[in-house]
């Protein structure tokens, strides 16, 4: 079976971080519409250019639609990202050290899992918050909310703010 391939133009309206931090996805605006882009495990190569990305930038982004997950239904069309057309040269990495901190501010938006389902926030200091999907249903956070978190922090691969793994019991 041959994948379908789809080329959508927008704006990088942010990046989709993984729980270590890392660059796993982009979302785009098209024409005021969601749509998440994942970065596949073993490409590397798009993680990498994914750390060039301005927010606001103007993007060309070539994917395959995935399938609906098993885990939970995606707020938004989720593609599998097979190539990055047009891109900054400016970023930086970060070094990973984790160490326990407290972090707090405004919710600004929300961070998605792999299967386009919230998995955590992004606060207006650029910090991450990663609770999990069901972690996040528990909280009941809503975008505005001021939240303080407490737990394990990393950089963010952008080297912009750092993720906090927030367990939700």
């Amino acid at each position: 079976m041959t994948d379908q391939y789809w080329e959508l133009q927008g704006t990088l309206a942010q990046p989709i971080y993984s729980p270590r931090g890392t660059v796993e996805g982009l979302m785009l605006d098209v024409d005021g519409i969601a749509v998440q882009f994942v970065i596949g495990k073993h490409e590397a190569h798009l993680a990498h250019l994914a750390l060039h990305l301005k927010q606001g930038q103007k993007l060309t982004l070539i994917g395959a639609l995935r399938k609906p997950s098993p885990k939970g239904e995606a707020e938004h069309e989720v593609y599998d990202l097979i190539e990055i057309v047009g891109r900054g040269d400016d970023s930086q990495s970060a070094e990973y050290t984790a160490s326990e901190k407290e972090i707090g501010g405004k919710i600004v938006r929300f961070n998605y899992a792999r299967h386009g389902e919230p998995n955590g926030v992004v606060l207006d200091t650029g910090d991450f918050i990663h609770t999990r999907p069901d972690g996040l249903r528990k909280l009941a956070w809503k975008l505005g909310d001021q939240v303080h978190a407490k737990g394990r922090v990393q950089p963010l691969a952008s080297g912009m703010g750092v993720v906090l793994e927030y367990p939700v019991k």
